[in-house]
């Protein structure tokens, strides 16, 4: 698993910063979380093979977020594609989607499945992970994301399997998937007897555009990777609050009391240039020493942690 930051700025695009946007590539499919007026130059930039992302998951329907997905759909249509393009979101995400097709008189030769979403629930869901969206409090309805795998089966013991009749090869790899096997004296071995303690699998957060919530912690509590809005310094506290959103240290807090292996920063406001981002980063570290900011076209890997 691996996130590629394709945008960190908040409210407009500057000339070194694109919109926030974030692309996670797992196990061959990619996930893009908001999609911001640019998306693809960035994508293109990192030379990502972004036209067969699976599904699309919008925080919530200001432009800064949605602007960027009429391009994604249309040069989607550029290359053979038969597999279904989800895109969730809260509600008006489907109606924007639908108007931009109708009036730019889109091309297009897959299918697009668009669900207008109320959090919490889980959105979407594979062989061994699953996605779920939780309500977040901004000017307009607005959503956090968290992306969660299944537990691991336990690592293997090849001495226990020898030693209860279970010979080395396809059977194997039948106990490590789950299923029970006939030993070569006719009993039956469980995955259980050869497999150690189940090993927990990873968690990517996705927050941003929100007032501080205790809520926020239990949702993304123990992730391995949390991206978090830190938009403004403490000294803009109530015009944080006034626009809905989050300060540096209030996003360190998140990260302390969530527990979470690695947080970085993300949808800063305009005011910032590069260098200014040092005050929101000394902010937050004082609250959570390992805080990081977050740059565009950054690389993140989420390996496990055993």
């Amino acid at each position: 698993m691996e996130a590629f930051v394709l945008g960190c700025s908040g409210m407009m695009p500057l000339p070194y910063r694109h919109l926030t946007s974030v692309l996670l590539r797992r196990e061959g499919d990619l996930f893009l979380f908001d999609c911001g007026e640019g998306t693809q130059v960035s994508l293109r930039r990192l030379n990502l093979k972004w036209k067969k992302i699976d599904a699309i998951f919008i925080s919530h329907t200001h432009a800064d977020h949605i602007t960027g997905l009429p391009g994604i759909l249309m040069l989607t249509s550029q290359v053979d594609r038969t597999e279904p393009l989800y895109i969730y979101g809260p509600p008006k995400i489907k109606e924007y989607v639908e108007t931009s097709r109708r009036v730019l008189d889109m091309y297009i030769n897959y299918p697009i499945i668009v669900n207008e979403i109320t959090a919490p629930c889980v959105v979407h869901s594979g062989k061994d992970y699953y996605v779920r969206a939780f309500p977040l409090d901004h000017t307009k309805v607005c959503v956090g994301y968290t992306l969660e795998e299944l537990d691991r089966p336990g690592e293997f013991n090849p001495d226990k399997a020898r030693e209860l009749g279970v010979p080395c090869g396809p059977l194997w790899s039948q106990l490590q998937n789950g299923f029970e096997v006939k030993a070569e004296d006719g009993s039956i071995v469980k995955p259980e007897q050869v497999l150690g303690a189940k090993r927990s699998g990873r968690k990517f957060s996705y927050v941003t555009d929100t007032l501080f919530k205790p809520s926020i912690i239990d949702n993304v509590r123990g992730s391995d990777l949390l991206f978090c809005e830190g938009m403004f310094e403490d000294a803009l506290l109530d015009q944080a609050k006034e626009k809905k959103h989050m300060t540096a240290s209030q996003a360190a807090t998140i990260a302390r009391d969530a527990d979470v292996r690695r947080m970085c920063m993300i949808h800063y406001s305009p005011r910032y240039t590069d260098r200014d981002l040092k005050i929101l980063l000394d902010e937050a570290c004082r609250v959570w020493p390992k805080a990081e900011l977050s740059k565009d076209r950054m690389h993140i890997e989420i390996p496990y942690i055993d």
